[in-house]
């Protein structure tokens, strides 16, 4: 921040220094820790008590709030996250303005924090903190975003305050974080090893100490509120830190734009299907958007003419601000086709809000680079500020929207994938019935009561049979739709056994291989009995699959390649089945027969010292 806003931004606290700052922070940090030492006991309790099957043993006391999930899984969000908003407020805005929005941060970590508890099923298994991931992530981020959009506005006295004033303070307030949270993993290292030094002179004290909770909690967020004055305290560090990492980050954007070019270059030439085949393109795309984003960033800066980069890297962030569109179209693209195929999911919708704000990134930034061609003289990327500070705000938006029952995606998943099936789209015995009972909450819950009263017999049974599971280990697989394995036939042109490859049930081992590549199969006569067996291969392990006595396929041995350091690295199995160097050893050690029950040897496993013996190749 400037010299102007670091004055206006002193409160009644006083200056970065002064001994009354210093005692709030320190306060803050011990209270944190007091509270969450007490969720911490409260969660054990719970833990120890209410998990039991001693009737009553769940009651008031020192289990308290933790048997209210829907008061524990808020509180623990608030009392995490609002201490660190106070300390890094504290001594840079006005009380009334700090108190006022630490007020609208605890009803906004309240509203998520409740609904994440209160909209999960009985079926998903509820322990403390009861809240769901990524949620706290998220609101993690809505948080440190709205923060950098109050402090700025409150120092310069202003609804919205100069794009400079935002840049300083967010990046300062990163590097300040980082720095903090290195301090506390510090102190922890150097009391480890003082306590180890103790140890080995016959003193536990300190071994004993620090693994106490009433300890270990509040020391910890005591150092980091330390760690935050004393980086608040010396403001020249944290700037030069900055201007170092800045400096550093804004020359590897180089680098990924050309990466980025060279990715958009080759598609045409090799097409998107390996990109779909992978299972994550949309994810891997708006990472790859993302850090584009941010490296952007760091080479403008806050947009003075003091920090101008140079000529290479302004040309650079030119190019990656154009970049960003096409990355952001494949990423609409993949969810498309995704959604096309198989509905709806929360995560899918999770990666759809993602994209709408790398959309937003990707316009701005468009629009500043591109401007110069039909605006001359214009100031150099100057959009990009405005950009930075309207998709803040939406990405605000969207996030409570998202984790809120505004568009909660379990609920909009769990419709659409009912939809999908009443209407025919997907068949009952392809239809995933699991997630509702297990994975989308109370809303899955309800469609899947719903669907036990269906009229169409197929589905209303399957939908009793799984909601009459008590949890999801028992016939995990139940009601999860059959899966057709995919394979690499090894040697090219050979083929499979009757009835290997076909559609299998989800339980079976087979149905994990999904993706092209994943495994290679080849047909073997491994017993010489005149019937091939199936070796699939994996890459660390390799799997043999026989008939039984019934006909039906079933795996009778594995294998999983020893790790025995860099003296012998691991082969890709998939790489030897392909290239027919896979052969049988003898084992080491006979099973044992014993009262005319058979015991097999389990542990014949070679030393990574032993020499190979020259035994021909199975083929």
């Amino acid at each position: 921040m400037t010299d102007a806003s670091e004055a206006t931004g002193r409160n009644s606290l006083g200056r970065t220094g002064s001994p009354l700052l210093v005692v709030f922070r320190l306060a803050i940090g011990l209270a944190q820790g007091t509270a969450l030492w007490w969720l911490y006991r409260s969660a054990e309790a719970y833990s120890r008590l209410c998990d039991s099957t001693l009737p009553g043993a769940c009651g008031p006391g020192p289990t308290w709030p933790a048997t209210v999930p829907e008061l524990f899984g808020p509180l623990a969000l608030i009392l995490v996250m609002i201490p660190v908003l106070l300390l890094a407020g504290a001594g840079r805005m006005r009380w009334p303005v700090l108190l006022a929005w630490a007020l609208a941060a605890t009803a906004f970590l309240a509203l998520l924090g409740w609904h994440s508890v209160a909209s999960r099923g009985a079926g998903e298994g509820l322990h403390p903190p009861f809240l769901t991931f990524p949620m706290p992530i998220f609101a993690a981020t809505a948080l440190f975003i709205g923060h950098h959009l109050v402090l700025p506005a409150d120092m310069e006295r202003r609804w919205i305050a100069a794009f400079p004033t935002y840049f300083d303070t967010a990046w300062k307030a990163g590097v300040q974080l980082a720095l903090s949270i290195g301090f506390t993993g510090a102190l922890w290292i150097l009391l480890h090893l003082g306590a180890a030094l103790f140890k080995v002179i016959g003193l536990d004290f300190l071994d004993t100490l620090i693994t106490e909770e009433w300890f270990s909690i509040p020391v910890t967020t005591l150092t980091f509120a330390t760690a935050v004055h004393l980086t608040d305290v010396r403001d020249g560090l944290i700037r030069g830190v900055r201007s170092v990492v800045l400096m550093l980050l804004s020359w590897l954007l180089l680098l990924m734009t050309v990466l980025a070019a060279g990715f958009l270059a080759a598609l045409p030439f090799t097409g998107l299907s390996g990109l779909w085949d992978t299972g994550s393109a949309t994810a891997l795309v708006l990472s790859a958007a993302g850090v584009l984003i941010i490296l952007i960033n760091t080479a403008y800066q806050d947009g003075r003419a003091d920090n101008l980069p140079p000529l290479i890297l302004r040309i650079t962030v030119r190019v990656a601000a154009v970049l960003l569109t096409p990355f952001i179209v494949i990423a609409f693209w993949g969810l498309a086709l995704r959604i096309g195929q198989h509905g709806l999911t929360p995560d899918r919708i999770i990666a759809f809000a993602c994209a709408l704000i790398g959309a937003a990134y990707a316009a701005g930034y468009g629009f500043a680079a591109l401007q110069p061609f039909w605006r001359k003289g214009a100031d150099w990327m100057q959009p990009l500020e405005q950009t930075n500070v309207w998709t803040a705000v939406l990405e605000i938006a969207v996030i409570l929207a998202l984790f809120s029952p505004i568009a909660d995606p379990d609920r909009l998943a769990v419709a659409d994938q009912v939809g999908r099936l009443e209407r025919g789209a997907v068949t009952p015995d392809k239809f995933d019935f699991t997630f509702l009972r297990f994975e989308s909450g109370k809303a899955g819950e309800a469609a899947l009561d719903r669907l036990k009263r269906s009229s169409k017999p197929d589905i209303a049974a399957k939908a009793r049979e799984v909601g009459a599971l008590k949890n999801r280990w028992a016939g995990r697989d139940l009601g999860r739709p059959e899966r057709a394995p995919v394979f690499e036939i090894a040697p090219a042109g050979a083929a499979l056994p009757s009835g290997f490859a076909g559609t299998v049930p989800a339980s079976d081992e087979r149905a994990e291989c999904l993706q092209p590549g994943q495994c290679v199969a080849k047909p073997i006569d491994v017993n010489n009995d005149g019937a091939p067996e199936v070796l699939v291969a994996e890459q660390w392990r390799m799997v043999l699959w026989a008939r039984d006595g019934s006909g039906k396929w079933t795996s009778v041995r594995r294998w999983t390649q020893l790790n025995c350091g860099p003296q012998r690295p691991r082969t890709d199995m998939r790489d030897a089945l392909r290239g027919g160097t896979a052969r049988t050893t003898p084992p080491k050690w006979p099973d044992l027969e014993v009262g005319g029950a058979r015991l097999q040897n389990h542990d014949d496993l070679p030393d990574c010292e032993e020499s190979d013996a020259a035994l021909p190749p199975v083929r």
